[in-house]
């Protein structure tokens, strides 16, 4: 179990200390005899826990979606003593990172560069023994322009200056087969990184020519950026996702004109990997399957705070994405009657 206890001593003072030993020596017990009551043992056994929820940078909806998780579980935890709390972190890389290292006990991720770290591909040196514990909202990537680019299809981002996520961030692991799918690779572009809200301001102040960005429906960054820019939506070659069906983390996401004020027309966006929650393969099982359990009960508490919450549903909470799930979360979707019993899930 990787939960980190409160420290019990922590700020007595010496004087207080001498004292409750003196309290002890003079108590009466016989020698041999425990010092510890019923009451001492039910209270170290409840000893508080922290649990911390790692999310990522701001402009995207992993951020407000990870606060919600943290909070609503926290809010909702019953008679268990922890402290459930998000920690800001650079996103899906960090995230896996630190859960490897114990330093959070879940974190939220992108699906599809979770694929390749559970394998041990791509820069993973090694496999990392990360499990799902529920699939979130799909993570529907578009590229972005302005009017004056030129710019209406994926190929005409050849030569082009391309905002493709903060540096580290691993949006490599699926834009490149993305990319390539349309005929593009990196070479073949001046790659430039920044937050979503980063690159909306370099698409507006003449840096950028063109940008990725994906997230939970609407994305921030793009609502903000068309009510400054004359923005155009670059779309998808058709044949695109047949060309991606190998991996389990693509599939196509209609968006609707009225999402935001630019988009004139319905568009056909992309899942560029879902957001999932994910957690360590070391946390003890307990501790995922109520964590799990508080989470999905009270998911509509979640929705209403940020609208990607509501992904959290009996269709979609155990979908398969080539993550296995940690045995804490198959435990509770079976008990939920959600497991889905089928050759393709992937479990632990």
């Amino acid at each position: 179990m990787r939960l980190r206890p409160k420290q019990s001593f922590r700020g007595i003072s010496m004087v207080s200390l001498l004292g409750l030993i003196l309290l002890m020596s003079g108590s009466g017990c016989k020698s041999g005899e425990s010092t510890t009551s019923e009451g001492d043992e039910e209270l170290s056994s409840g000893s508080r826990q922290f649990v911390t929820v790692g999310t990522a940078p701001a402009g995207g909806a992993f951020a407000p979606v990870g606060n919600a998780i943290a909070n609503v579980v926290d809010a909702n935890q019953g008679d268990r003593n922890w402290v459930v709390s998000p920690q800001g972190t650079k996103g899906t890389q960090e995230n896996i990172r630190k859960l490897a290292a114990g330093e959070i006990e879940f974190g939220m991720a992108n699906a599809g560069i979770s694929y390749f770290a559970v394998r041990g591909e791509g820069d993973w040196k090694k496999p990392h023994e990360i499990r799902a514990v529920a699939t979130l909202a799909p993570n529907v990537g578009v590229f972005v322009t302005t009017a004056n680019s030129g710019i209406s299809k994926i190929r005409d981002l050849k030569g082009k200056r391309v905002v493709l996520g903060p540096a580290g961030a691993g949006f490599d692991y699926f834009l490149e087969p993305l990319l390539k799918a349309h005929g593009v690779s990196y070479d073949d572009i001046t790659v430039l990184n920044g937050t979503y809200f980063t690159a909306g301001d370099m698409l507006a102040d003449g840096k950028a020519d063109a940008a990725f960005m994906g997230g939970a429906i609407p994305i921030p960054a793009v609502t903000q950026l068309c009510s400054s820019q004359d923005v155009v939506f670059i779309k998808l070659d058709e044949d695109a996702p047949d060309k991606l069906k190998q991996y389990p983390f693509y599939f196509t996401v209609p968006v609707s004109a009225d999402t935001y004020s630019d988009l004139h027309e319905d568009l056909i966006g992309i899942n560029c990997g879902n957001m999932h929650l994910i957690s360590h393969a070391s946390v003890d099982e307990d501790v995922v399957y109520h964590f799990t359990k508080t989470m999905y009960e009270n998911r509509v508490q979640i929705g209403e705070k940020h609208p990607a919450g509501k992904a959290l549903n009996p269709n979609n909470a155990a979908r398969d994405t080539g993550t296995p799930f940690h045995p804490g979360a198959i435990k509770f979707y079976k008990e939920a009657g959600i497991w889905p019993e089928t050759e393709n899930q992937v479990s632990d």
